[in-house]
Formats: C-alpha cells, sequence, structure tokens
C-alpha cells in the first residue's frame, strides 16, 4: 500500500509539472529556428505562383530534427503572409512534399497537407 501510495504521488507530481511546464510563442519559435537552423530547402513564391494560399516554405534541420515554416497567405490580395510551423517532420515526408517522388500531378498545396500539414507545432 506504501509502494501504490508513492507511485500515485510520484504521478500526480508529473501531471502537475507538465501542466504548468513554460510554453514558448510560435513566433520566438520561428525566430529560433531561422537563426539557428540549418536551411535544407525551400520552395520560393515563383514556384508557387499558382497556389491559392501558400507563399513559400522552407525546411530547416536544428540538431538533427527537421522544422518546417510556412508563409501562408493572409488572404487573395496581400503581398505579406504569416509564417507558421511545422515541427518533427522526417526527412522522407520533407522529400515527397518536395521532389514530388509518390504524387506526380499533385501540387505543392496537396503534398502539403498530405506530407506536412499534421506536424504543426506546439506552440502559442
Amino acid at each position: 500500500m506504501k509502494h501504490l501510495l508513492k507511485y500515485f504521488l510520484g504521478l500526480f507530481l508529473c501531471i502537475s509539472a507538465n501542466m504548468y511546464s513554460q510554453e514558448v510563442s510560435c513566433t520566438d519559435l520561428v525566430d529560433f529556428v531561422k537563426s539557428e537552423g540549418r536551411k535544407v530547402g525551400t520552395v520560393s513564391s515563383y514556384q508557387l505562383i499558382d497556389s491559392s494560399w501558400l507563399k513559400s516554405v522552407s525546411c530547416y534541420d536544428v540538431d538533427g530534427t527537421l522544422a518546417v515554416i510556412a508563409n501562408i497567405k493572409t488572404n487573395d490580395y496581400s503581398l505579406y503572409g504569416k509564417d507558421y510551423i511545422f515541427c518533427g517532420i522526417s526527412k522522407t515526408y520533407w522529400d515527397a512534399f518536395y521532389y514530388g517522388y509518390y504524387d506526380l500531378g499533385r501540387s505543392f498545396g496537396e503534398r502539403f497537407h498530405k506530407y506536412i500539414f499534421d506536424y504543426k507545432c506546439d506552440c502559442y
């Protein structure tokens, strides 16, 4: 019984620590990745000229982990978009998005949804 009580007390402390852990803003995370990461590849705005929502997509390697920063249009007429960050992308998924190996004929937007979109970082 004593061991069970210690187990539940330890579990409670772990859960409490996770609930109040410090979060990072997406803006700070984007700035960190751009300054500390090594750029692996970019899909530029001229390659995305036909996209209705993507302006540019860049992949960065930060200590062996890939992060993707996508600049997404805020509306149809804006010259500027907003940066969104996606974390933990595998090299295979980045290559599938970038080169379109497995999805010939699919647009960058379709490939983005298939390979990158579900990996949005946990930031605010």
